[in-house]
């Protein structure tokens, strides 16, 4: 071997060891690194898992510490761990941090495993919120829990409440269903889930927004979402909060659309179709050509809710709710404001209800309350079932 070709093979070794070195003292200021403002996760011990879905896992979980507060911890998830934190969780995390309301989950911190060897020196991270007993989906998944009209008055209060401080504040929840509703045992509710939060701003000279519609789970999403709007506002919530509302009565999802196509053929049946002379503007949005909109229909939200509803204030408010042109749709200043929470029975506590039920309730902890529904789609496109009033119990849906 010639004397350039060693000197070359043991710089190449020499390069090699110092590379190994180096990589090893950057696993160690990792593995020793003192977090200040983020504490190690083993500080709380899991309970038990009462979330599952795209963003994720939730825990309950114990304070070590007290060994008597719980904590819901949430899971950030790490896909493209290459781009570093993400950005989605960065933006829920600044916008929890913004709000802070009696009717908005409460982020006590963000914690961390310990990057070791064992995790590849990558830690995981945990948002810890204060824990709530329930998710609404859960309890009207269950038949022994029954709310009477002034306990529903007090769950849509909160709820609209919650929605009134977050608009206020400049925020759009866009992600408004059962499931991301919480209430304590001491009936305190909770709106929760920021994942698909955003701020929004009024546009200056005329400039359009343009925010992205692939947002709302499919039975919740507003009409102006599915025909394309991207320049939208608090309307888009308002329209979840309606769908939330009739479902205390109707038990589960008042339009279950297995398709955006069906989704706007149920709410063209229950609100009427869309046209220009209801919705001015509406040929205006992207998907209005592009998509098949049944015309000739009448709106029946009044009639269709009717029998399950009963309580005439109620309906009314729903039909506000419930209005296809979002300029028209109640904001939740006025919705406070309607005569459903003004008149008797007036709101009434919610924890000596809840007080019978010592059983946590999450819809991931259900048996699937839709499963079944879902197969009488068909059936129901062909045959439009009147609804038929049965109170505190499993019901079909209007749609």
């Amino acid at each position: 071997m010639s004397s350039s070709t060693s000197g070359a093979s043991s710089g190449l070794q020499m390069s090699t060891s110092s590379t190994v070195l180096s990589l090893a003292e950057k696993q160690k200021y990792i593995e020793d690194y003192d977090f200040p403002y983020c504490d190690e996760s083993s500080k709380y011990e899991k309970v038990a898992k009462i979330g599952q879905g795209t963003f994720g896992e939730v825990f309950k979980a114990r304070e070590k510490k007290s060994n008597k507060k719980f904590v819901a911890m949430k899971k950030v998830l790490m896909d493209n761990e290459k781009e570093g934190f993400p950005i989605t969780a960065l933006r829920e995390i600044r916008i929890l941090q913004l709000l802070k309301h009696e009717n908005v989950v409460n982020l006590i911190e963000i914690c961390r495993t310990k990057a070791t060897a064992n995790n590849r020196y990558r830690s995981t991270f945990y948002l810890v919120f204060d824990f709530c007993e329930h998710d609404l989906a859960g309890l009207l998944s269950n038949i022994n829990v029954k709310f009477s009209l002034g306990e529903i008055k007090k769950v849509m209060q909160q709820l609209l409440n919650g929605l009134y401080y977050i608009h206020s504040n400049k925020i759009l929840h866009r992600d408004m269903k059962a499931a991301n509703v919480l209430i304590t045992k001491n009936g305190v509710l909770k709106l929760a889930d920021f994942g698909l939060a955003r701020a929004f701003s009024i546009t200056k000279n005329g400039q359009a927004n343009r925010y992205t519609n692939r947002v709302v789970t499919l039975w919740y999403r507003p009409p102006e979402l599915l025909l394309g709007d991207r320049n939208y506002g608090p309307p888009v919530d308002m329209w979840g909060a309606g769908c939330i509302m009739a479902e205390m009565w109707t038990r589960s999802p008042i339009m279950q659309g297995a398709t955006e196509q069906q989704q706007l053929i149920f709410i063209s049946q229950l609100c009427g179709s869309f046209t220009p002379d209801v919705w001015p503007g509406v040929e205006s949005l992207e998907l209005y050509q592009k998509m098949e909109l049944p015309m000739g229909h009448k709106r029946k939200v009044r009639d269709r809710l009717r029998p399950y509803v009963k309580d005439s204030h109620g309906v009314d408010l729903l039909d506000k709710l419930l209005i296809l042109d979002p300029k028209e749709r109640t904001d939740a200043d006025s919705a406070l404001n309607h005569d459903f929470f003004w008149t008797d029975p007036m709101p009434c506590d919610l924890s000596k209800m809840l007080s019978q039920h010592t059983q946590s309730m999450f819809e991931y902890l259900t048996p699937p309350r839709r499963a079944c529904q879902m197969r009488q789609y068909q059936q129901q496109m062909v045959n439009t079932m009147q609804p038929r009033p049965q109170d505190n119990s499993y019901q079909d849906r209007v749609y």
